[in-house]
């Protein structure tokens, strides 16, 4: 069931790496590679946050003056696409 806070899905194999993060989805048998920024982001899916507060870690993490919702957006919406986080992103934007 998806969440209105982003969570990571249970049973999921995780290692860091220099550039970021292995993901290993025993499911599907998949190997996902997370580049910093989705790493960042994917770290963040705890369900304690929401996107507004995960874009502001991110712009923080970057020393950016605003946050980084379009980023922020993007990288959990590609989370949400390869079944590493459950998020219920209704009334969620871009703009």
């Amino acid at each position: 069931m998806a969440s209105p806070n982003p969570t990571r899905r249970e049973g999921l194999e995780i290692e860091e790496a220099d550039d970021g993060l292995v993901v290993f989805d025993p499911r599907d048998d998949m190997v996902h590679h997370l580049n910093p920024t989705a790493a960042i982001i994917f770290d963040l899916c705890d369900g304690s946050r929401d996107s507004e507060e995960i874009a502001q870690l991110l712009a923080e993490v970057y020393e950016l003056s605003e946050p980084a919702r379009e980023d922020a957006l993007a990288g959990l919406r590609g989370l949400v696409e390869r079944g590493l986080i459950a998020w219920d992103a209704q009334g969620e934007s871009a703009a």
